[in-house]
């Protein structure tokens, strides 16, 4: 990425609505602006329900509203994918539970060569 990513696109996406934090507050069912002010500035992050919610004002998902934090939590899920695909890959069980641990890894590597075909160009550029 060449261009550093915004912690949270909230406030452009508002601005370009013409909506004000109360405005937008009210929308989210909140009876102040407190609580969009911090989101917008990623003082916290806002509960699922609210972050559905901005999802459904701007018509645009959480992951693109809040990017650092879909890169953060996305980055810790692929650490500990790679756990468990080395533990299972590890593993010794046999019958049913043998069968279940091939499941999963077909899983992964199905999910693993989908994200890279969607992704073309990036596999040359590391």
């Amino acid at each position: 990425m060449n261009q550093q990513q915004l912690a949270s696109y909230l406030r452009s996406h508002r601005k370009r609505a013409g909506l004000s934090q109360k405005e937008l507050a009210m929308l989210l069912g909140y009876p102040d602006e407190g609580p969009v002010s911090r989101h917008e500035r990623l003082y916290c992050t806002p509960p699922f329900h609210i972050a559905l919610g901005y999802e459904a004002v701007f018509s645009v998902s959480v992951s693109e509203l809040f990017p650092a934090a879909f890169e953060e939590v996305s980055q810790a899920v692929e650490v500990r994918l790679k756990r468990l695909e080395s533990r299972l890959q590890n593993s010794t069980d046999k019958g049913r539970k043998a069968v279940l641990i091939a499941r999963k890894l077909e899983w992964m590597w199905e999910r693993q060569n989908r994200q890279q075909s969607d992704f073309p160009n990036e596999a040359g550029l590391a």
